[in-house]
């Protein structure tokens, strides 16, 4: 829709390579290799703590893109929802990191202060790593109920 709707994907290839957003990702690294899964628990606080940390991103969105404000809303619930619900199954669920208000609010105010054509592109970068980030979280959680080591 944001393709459409602004005409900005062909034109935005520089700014994605200029992505300086820190958006969540999860990697091999946070124990995502699938064989075996012997880093579950990290991996399932870094789901955690990205959904978290998203959550400013999707707010960013939902006030930007107005014309998808419910869909946004319905997006936003939901991804809170999972970031819980993934917590409770960390061993430690005070080791998830949270972001605080105050680094909520200097990210928010840091989104917000972008040009008109660079909050398109934002968003754009915002959807797309989003997309990625629940795709691993989809492949975790279901590596991880395949293989019994918890129940969902």
């Amino acid at each position: 829709q944001m393709c459409e709707k602004f005409s900005v994907c062909q034109k935005s290839v520089d700014m994605l390579l200029h992505n300086n957003l820190n958006l969540p990702k999860v990697t091999e690294e946070d124990g995502l290799t699938f064989s075996p899964f012997s880093f579950q628990d990290k991996c399932l606080r870094k789901i955690s703590s990205g959904l978290y940390t998203f959550q400013t991103y999707l707010k960013y969105i939902q006030e930007t893109f107005t014309s998808e404000n419910q869909n946004v809303e319905s997006l936003s619930y939901s991804t809170e929802h999972l970031a819980r619900t993934i917590r409770r199954m960390v061993m430690n669920p005070e080791e998830v990191i949270i972001p605080d208000a105050a680094t909520q609010e200097s990210l928010h105010t840091k989104l917000k202060s972008t040009k008109a054509w660079t909050q398109k592109i934002t968003i754009q970068l915002i959807l797309r790593d989003f997309t990625s980030f629940m795709e691993k979280t989809v492949r975790a959680v279901r590596y991880l109920k395949n293989t019994r080591s918890f129940s969902a």
